[in-house]
């Protein structure tokens, strides 16, 4: 078959060499060609085209590819004529050749020739890209937002793939660009000017090509486009247009992560392959929103094996088969087990031997843990905390990274009260050699499933209302791979015994999250209505990243900090495992009583009884 392309390209460029020659006698003539030369003509060919096809052979005409036509094959095909159109009269002079060419037909040849043969490579590869596709298909018109790098990307994808789109203009902010053109399309004026330009090209349908904009310009974008019912996509992160991932396919609906306004982490991505690459690795809580997260970020760095520690056998499934088919090479071991039976969390070890364990497995959900599952909580986060991380000194794993919470900072709740224990429990593990505890402090992640996004999203597709339960409460947000990522470095970074923190940015008030989701939905706030319900039982009003009591210290990354936590007691630890180890059928009031004895100063459940508002 390839045989077979190559001696078509061959035979179209000898017929383009012809076909050449002939034009330039016939419009040496005007068209009217007379008998004598007509016989010159044909009489020539004998010798110009043998000439011309050694020439193209030697210039290395058929080592490219068509559909990949470029510069480079227009500099070859140039350098080729040009070597022709000298040898071709030097040829026909050298062998006394007995026919009369008008010099005007040794000008126009190549001329000719060099139009004919770039231009039916070209117009192949303009063919291929689909390129054509604009005059063939009733394709939607779309405004295009941003005059940078993405947007010459995304025109040039357009281009090349099928889309239904049809950029009829672009919208940029640097006046200096008003006017020019960027793939044949016009940069027409500012991103005020959406109203504008929406009523006089009638377009539904506009793209965010701005992937570096800060989020206060995403978020006057979003605003104004659904004020005036516009469908707004965007293009993928600068990650993403920096490894030309850049598609009609990759576009989607604006998400709340791309209004976040955070900087791209920075991960010593050296560190990190040192420390994990060719080792096997463990994530307990593997099937979770930050447990599978996290299992996506490290098989980046090659670990031997992966192991995903999960009690739940259809979230375990899942990621089994996520995996199979993004990354089919990596060697995973999914484990079905619960983080309280020692002898399941001893087995794993001993067999897989990880060299790092990155423990989410708990639960999070601080209604359900208030009340009836309080004793339940403090089981999960504390004491299955202390089986798994006893488990990993006694295997000698070298990182143990516990994944804690903002609400273990004066917890006024039992879920943040057990995971401060939780906390303190690797604390007082940490010796001066051995396997390093590190405990990691975030807060809510964005579509985690204890977020109240998807609750949100579920209650605004059902037409409302949406449940926020009080006006002013906030909370700190970050997105998934962002909370994973950090975690990563923390675990890097960590030499044991530290609790660190992430910088959350700027807290957000849920009932703005709230009217920012009803706008993406495409819905105006008077079509959905927000009601306030009241705080939870265990519910703080505002999130706190430290406690009181509480410094921190800088590290060398920028969204790291180390706290300089209340150390644990090692004998108050070891007083309330042995009291959690036998407790059964605790209630709820025993189980925060135990809770006020162990967190003195700390643990502040009084602080939640605020009036409904």
């Amino acid at each position: 078959m390839k045989h077979g392309r190559g001696l078509l390209v061959i035979l179209h460029d000898l017929g383009a060499a012809v076909l050449a020659w002939l034009a330039a006698f016939w419009l040496r003539f005007n068209l009217d060609l007379p008998p004598e030369f007509q016989s010159s003509a044909l009489a020539t060919l004998l010798w110009v085209v043998p000439v011309q096809a050694f020439v193209f052979w030697f210039f290395g005409l058929y080592r490219g590819i068509w559909r990949f036509a470029s510069l480079p094959d227009l500099q070859r095909i140039l350098k080729a004529v040009a070597v022709g159109a000298v040898a071709v009269p030097a040829i026909l002079v050298l062998f006394r050749v007995e026919q009369v060419v008008p010099r005007s037909v040794l000008l126009l040849d190549p001329i000719l020739l060099v139009l004919i043969m770039g231009g039916s490579r070209f117009a192949y590869r303009a063919w291929k890209d689909h390129r054509f596709n604009a005059l063939l298909i009733d394709a939607r018109p779309v405004l295009i937002l941003g005059a940078g790098s993405a947007a010459d990307f995304l025109l040039r994808e357009m281009a090349r793939t099928p889309s239904g789109y049809q950029a009829v203009g672009l919208l940029d902010d640097d006046t200096t660009k008003i006017g020019r053109h960027i793939q044949g399309v016009t940069v027409l004026g500012r991103l005020s000017d959406i109203e504008r330009w929406q009523e006089q090209t009638g377009v539904q349908d506009v793209i965010l090509a701005m992937p570096s904009a800060s989020a206060s310009v995403r978020k006057a974008v979003v605003e104004k486009c659904a004020g005036l019912g516009l469908n707004l996509l965007t293009v993928p992160s600068m990650n993403d247009l920096m490894q030309g991932r850049v598609s009609v396919e990759s576009l989607r609906k604006i998400e709340l992560d791309d209004l976040l306004g955070r900087e791209p982490v920075r991960l010593d991505d050296a560190g990190l392959a040192e420390c994990l690459s060719g080792k096997a690795v463990m994530v307990t809580g593997a099937g979770g929103s930050i447990g599978s997260e996290m299992c996506r970020q490290i098989v980046r760095f090659r670990p031997a094996r992966l192991v995903l520690f999960e009690q739940s056998e259809f979230a375990l499934y899942q990621l089994e088969q996520e995996f199979l088919r993004t990354c089919p090479d990596q060697p995973i071991a999914c484990v079905i087990g619960d983080i309280k039976d020692a002898t399941r969390v001893r087995q794993v070890l001993d067999e897989f031997k990880p060299a790092v364990i990155y423990h989410a497995a708990a639960y999070k959900h601080v209604p359900l843990m208030e009340q009836l599952n309080t004793l339940q909580a403090v089981k999960n986060n504390v004491f299955g905390t202390m089986i798994v991380a006893r488990a990993a000194r006694d295997a000698g794993v070298e990182k143990f990274v516990m994944i804690s919470t903002d609400k273990a900072v004066n917890p006024t709740n039992v879920m943040g009260a057990s995971k401060r224990l939780a906390e303190m429990v690797c604390q007082s593990l940490q010796q001066e050699a051995g396997t390093r505890f590190i405990s990691v402090r975030f807060g809510n992640v964005l579509g985690s499933s204890g977020s109240v996004i998807p609750k949100f999203q579920k209650q605004i597709e059902a037409g409302g209302p949406v449940t926020v339960t009080h006006p002013e409460i906030t909370r700190f947000f970050m997105s998934i791979p962002e909370a994973a990522q950090l975690v990563l470095q923390a675990g890097l970074m960590g030499r044991g015994g530290e609790i660190f923190v992430l910088d959350m940015g700027e807290s957000i008030r849920i009932a703005d999250l709230a009217r920012l989701m009803i706008r993406l939905s495409g819905k105006q706030e008077d079509e959905i209505a927000i009601e306030f319900t009241g705080l939870r039982p265990g519910e703080k009003l505002y999130e706190e990243v430290l406690a009181d009591s509480e410094t921190t210290l800088p590290t060398p990354h920028p969204k790291l900090r180390v706290a300089s936590a209340r150390r644990a007691d090692v004998e108050l630890v070891a007083g309330f495992l042995a009291w959690i180890e036998v407790a059964a059928g605790a209630t709820d009031a025993e189980v925060r009583a135990r809770l006020l004895a162990w967190l003195p100063g700390e643990y502040r459940p009084e602080a939640t009884s605020l009036p409904a508002p």
